[in-house]
């Protein structure tokens, strides 16, 4: 080896351990500003809700105290302050469920994701009783995660596929799995509205909502709330659509240990936030 390919042997590993210091560094530098941002919706919301309350207190014993002294257009308006109170109380609970996520240490532990979906959709369908939904689950791989939080990203998601086939006199949905290595794909299928993949980047932004309140009910938390919860585990998550035609949404999770049982895992939450979303 020659002088000139020593040197540039050197200059190579100072350049890579340079290069790792600034990611190390840029890495905690997000990871900061994560905290404080999580900090701050956490404050501003949980502050928030006592006002708000008032608000709806004074709103409510205007109704009853006072309805009879206002005219109808008065009562109306009493009623639009009550509903608006509502909403932004439902709001700033998702909030504070959003931030919530980030302080929640996580146990990972080989589950059995077969069991868990089952489980998940009885309480679903036991909520709708009146629906007549046909569910078809193949074995489903294990998955290295954490029960209640994996719990929470089922849930949501049938929950999502349970309400937006409403429309449909029998409701379909499948779920399936794929393996490959490290990860597991995860698929929930239904014979929903769909909707138009123009607007897939909104379908996991906060508050954000493809349909009117006259159509669907919700604020758009459920899904953003269900991507942090993937991310966290270092999975991604995905959805493929066509109006009238129904949704699949498709996550991955961890299929074998990564670190202890215990580990908060906040670098591997920081390691997926680039995550495919269409």
């Amino acid at each position: 080896m020659n002088d000139n390919t020593y040197e540039t042997d050197n200059e190579l590993t100072a350049r890579h351990k340079a290069l790792e210091a600034e990611n190390a560094k840029l890495t905690e530098s997000i990871r900061m500003l994560t905290k404080e941002l999580e900090d701050f919706s956490y404050s501003v919301s949980h502050d928030l809700r006592a006002p708000l309350r008032a608000v709806d207190g004074f709103a409510r014993l205007l109704q009853s105290e006072y309805g009879d002294k206002v005219d109808d257009e008065g009562r109306r308006l009493l009623g639009v302050v009550r509903d608006n109170a509502s909403h932004m109380s439902t709001l700033m609970n998702g909030l504070l469920s959003y931030s919530r996520l980030g302080r929640q240490d996580m146990r990972l532990s080989k589950l059995d994701m077969t069991d868990l979906t089952q489980r998940v959709f009885a309480e679903q369908q036991a909520a709708v009783p009146d629906r007549q939904i046909e569910m078809a689950i193949e074995e489903l791989a294990p998955a290295w995660t954490d029960r209640s939080l994996t719990q929470q990203i089922l849930g949501n998601i049938i929950a999502n596929a349970i309400k937006f086939t409403g429309p449909r006199d029998v409701a379909q949905i499948e779920i399936s799995c794929q393996t490959d290595g490290a990860m597991n794909t995860y698929s929930v299928k239904d014979n929903g509205v769909g909707f138009d993949m123009t607007y897939v980047e909104k379908v996991f932004g906060m508050f954000q909502r493809l349909h009117t309140d006259d159509e669907f009910e919700g604020v758009g938390i459920g899904l953003a709330l269900t991507q942090r919860l993937v991310r966290r585990h270092g999975g991604t998550i995905w959805a493929e659509s066509s109006v009238g035609e129904g949704t699949t949404l498709s996550f991955t999770l961890p299929s074998e240990g990564q670190g202890s049982v215990n580990e908060p895992n906040h670098n591997r939450e920081l390691a997926g936030s680039t995550s495919h979303e269409s």
